[in-house]
């Protein structure tokens, strides 16, 4: 059996298609059961901030433009 250091060393050779697939199967082999009460909870926070964003009550703004604003008052 590889060692993790032989088995990293392995993965980081693949070609990109390959690792991305690497990847995949071992996020979700890391998901485990999701209490259904907040699976709820969220799906419903989504679904109303995106009835807030189609019916115009909040203006959206682009991720890099909210992770600057962050970044700004962290400093």
């Amino acid at each position: 059996m590889l060692s993790v250091e032989e088995l990293i060393k392995e993965a980081l050779s693949l070609p990109n298609i390959q690792r991305s697939l690497l990847v995949e199967k071992l996020i979700e082999s890391l998901e485990f059961d999701i209490d259904e009460t907040i699976q709820t909870t969220w799906i419903n926070e989504a679904k109303k901030r995106r009835n807030e964003i189609k019916n115009g009550d909040v203006l959206p703004i682009p991720g890099e433009e909210a992770l600057a604003e962050v970044r700004r008052i962290l400093e």
